[in-house]
């Protein structure tokens, strides 16, 4: 639920969350938590346990809808006559046969399989396997399939099921009965084509003897010893601690294996050889929206198969529904509407609040970095006195910078090269244009912030003449922490650097650090 609302949120946008009637107990007291500790404005979270009635008859292109579920009810919900009447955005995740792969150069004394084994077991028993990134299928080389079902089934008879909130126990329950009966009848659906190497819910073990106390379903594996003929393990989910492990031979039938799944979420390779790795991530990269590379290197640092980071986009193709979510600020952006606008430079400037190339400047008789934050208006610039570059500019910043590049020293090399003359350093234009910009006396500009979108169009040579235009681009305004004795904000300034011809030479942004004032 979190992760769906917080776009919205951050965007402003209220939200009406509906969870499954078997999860909503749960989801009520988070609600209630919410609006307790009074974090958002009244009303921008609401909760629907139940029926919502005729809701989805009151959407229109204003309202987006995000899912996460079956997929045979994600669809339901899409074909909806208005949701289709008004192209109401719908993202989906479904649940998906995500997969993992043991590539062919791991051997069983190698660390990759131990963090294969234990990546399966983590992923079966986390939430009691109960999550839609959860690892259903395990693609294992046919010569270690046997020992990666031993190693497995070694881990997870150890597995202490019961109440999560005693320390030793390792999984809890599934979320309610009728989840187990439906991870049983997939269960016993899949046995028809597979072998049982672990779990019988009719007979396991619960802590303190509470096995009628709550859901729990014992982790069930699987082997599918004919995965290329079977169409039962890549189209059957059961929703639980139940993973089905199915051999391979050779990369083209592993690639084959992760695309019989029809699109997911998540997948994961196992390998310490770059090649093996190379082949199967980009030719099944098409059928998956994240994938993981587990190896030595990544392990300490890994967050393991089922949990993207932040940053990461969430969702998948096909089965898994072809949306996406999370993505860092992508999220914002996905479900909100971006409408493109034209018009002048002038008027997409008053209408952005940034200086766009072509509009109009104001250059008065103040400097720009004289004047503060709050002083400063977009388009205010400066073109600065002009200035010769020289062999000795060239020479000088070579020494000082100790870049002895064949183009800037060698007069021979340089004559035949791409600029055909001895040319001066990139580098050393943009100090230059520094110099020609900047003023030195102390007033409100506190540092300079970094550059950005730094290009050189043409190349300057000796007896060439450049002058800057100084652009205040755009204002950002920072928070005053704690520890700062002052309120400041940053200034993008948009930099041109011209030649004698007017041609451009280098183009770039500088952000600086400008007092404003106190509010």
């Amino acid at each position: 639920m979190l992760e769906k609302i917080a776009p919205s949120l951050v965007a402003g946008v209220p939200v009406i969350v509906k969870p499954a009637t078997v999860s909503c107990y749960l989801t009520e007291a988070v609600v209630k938590e919410i609006v307790a500790s009074e974090i958002l404005p009244l009303g921008a979270v609401q909760l629907i346990s139940g029926s919502t009635g005729d809701l989805l008859e009151h959407l229109t292109s204003q309202d987006v809808i995000t899912f996460t579920g079956s997929a045979t009810t994600g669809q339901m919900l899409k074909n909806h006559p208005n949701i289709t009447r008004n192209s109401v955005p719908f993202t989906m995740e479904a649940d998906s046969l995500n997969a993992c792969v043991l590539g062919e150069d791991v051997t069983a004394q190698m660390p990759e399989f131990e963090l294969f084994v234990k990546e399966i077991q983590r992923e079966m028993t986390t939430k009691a396997g109960q999550k839609c990134t959860a690892i259903r299928r395990a693609i294992v080389p046919a010569n270690m399939l046997d020992k990666v079902a031993s190693a497995l089934k070694a881990r997870l008879v150890k597995t202490l099921i019961g109440d999560p909130n005693r320390s030793e126990v390792r999984m809890g329950a599934l979320v309610g009965a009728s989840q187990c009966a439906d991870v049983a009848k997939n269960v016993a659906l899949l046995k028809r084509d597979c072998e049982q190497v672990l779990g019988d819910w009719n007979e396991f073990e619960v802590d303190h003897d509470e096995i009628q106390a709550g859901a729990y379903f014992p982790p069930t594996v699987l082997i599918c010893r004919n995965p290329f003929e079977v169409e039962s393990v890549h189209s059957i989910e059961a929703f639980g601690p139940v993973c089905t492990l199915m051999p391979y031979t050779g990369n083209d039938q592993a690639v084959k294996l992760m695309q019989m799944g029809g699109g997911s979420l998540a997948a994961s390779v196992f390998s310490f050889d770059h090649q093996i790795a190379f082949d199967l991530i980009h030719r099944a990269a098409s059928h998956h929206g994240r994938m993981l590379l587990l190896n030595r290197e990544s392990a300490k640092e890994s967050t393991g198969h089922g949990s993207p980071m932040p940053s990461l986009v969430h969702g998948g193709p096909g089965r898994a529904g072809g949306g996406e979510e999370l993505g860092g600020i992508r999220a914002i952006k996905h479900y909100m509407q971006r409408t493109a606008i034209q018009g002048s430079p002038n008027s997409l400037m008053a209408l952005t609040r940034e200086y766009q190339r072509g509009a109009d400047r104001n250059m008065d008789l103040i400097h720009p970095f004289r004047k503060n934050f709050d002083q400063l208006i977009i388009g205010d610039a400066l073109k600065t006195h002009r200035r010769t570059v020289t062999e000795a500019d060239i020479v000088n910043f070579g020494c000082l910078s100790g870049d002895h590049f064949y183009a800037h020293f060698d007069e021979i090399a340089a004559a035949d090269s791409f600029f055909g003359k001895r040319v001066a350093h990139g580098y050393f234009v943009i100090s230059a244009a520094a110099g020609l910009f900047v003023d030195p006396g102390e007033g409100p500009v506190i540092a300079n912030y970094g550059i950005d979108n730094l290009r050189f169009i043409e190349p300057v040579g000796i007896g060439d003449t450049i002058q800057v235009t100084l652009t205040a681009k755009r204002k950002v305004e920072k928070v005053k922490r704690e520890d700062e004795d002052r309120h400041t904000g940053i200034v993008i300034w948009d930099v041109e650097v011209h030649n004698q011809h007017q041609e451009l030479v280098a183009l770039y942004d500088i952000l600086t650090l400008v007092e404003r004032e106190k509010r």
